[in-house]
């Protein structure tokens, strides 16, 4: 039987001002959280669900592509340690923002590239960093990442938290997950956790 989450969707309501929420899609999430979980400044990923049409998913409604939901990660982070920039960066370097609704072999809405942006600062940033690429021709194709005010965010099931820390040697993870890890700390090693 598949676990569900609990009704409530988690809504941005950090309480101090030492730290901000984006919330990113990039794929299969534990690719995301593998990464974003490894940079300075950065206090918490969560994997999850947002930018759907029905309250909180489970992760087999959200695989049917019929939900509207992406997999995502809700980025918590320091902005006096690390900047939005500097966290889309890392973003557009870490998957391929031009495959509509496809990274490698992972298909479906639910894999589409995307920015659920907290506040007008963030949509700003992220526009104006997405027109940057496009017009210095950095990807052979145009990018397709939505670029969407965040209405809601359904952690994903427990098992899906931490998974490539976790399940390390299980074939995806192995095969997918820890190439792109070991690309990301090549091109970032100045950026990563001690």
């Amino acid at each position: 039987m598949e676990a569900k989450n609990n009704d409530k969707p988690t809504e941005n309501t950090n309480d101090t001002t030492t730290t901000d929420t984006i919330t990113l899609g990039a794929g299969c999430f534990w690719c995301v959280e593998a990464i974003f979980d490894q940079l300075k400044g950065v206090e918490k990923v969560i994997s999850g669900y947002a930018g759907g049409n029905i309250k909180n998913p489970s992760y087999k409604e959200v695989c049917t592509g019929r939900t509207g939901h992406a997999e995502v990660c809700q980025v918590i982070y320091n902005p006096e340690i690390i900047t939005t920039e500097e966290l889309l960066e890392v973003f557009w370097q870490t998957h391929d923002p031009t495959t509509l609704n496809k990274q490698g072999g992972d298909v479906g809405t639910q894999y589409r590239s995307a920015i659920f942006y907290h506040n007008d600062t963030q949509k700003q940033i992220a526009e104006a960093y997405k027109q940057q690429l496009d017009s210095s021709d950095t990807f052979s194709n145009p990018i397709v990442t939505e670029i969407t005010a965040f209405t809601n965010f359904y952690p994903a099931e427990d098992y899906h938290q931490d998974y490539f820390e976790l399940n390390g040697e299980q074939p995806y993870c192995s095969a997918i997950i820890k190439p792109k890890v070991e690309k990301f700390k090549k091109n970032f090693k100045d950026k990563i956790k001690p």
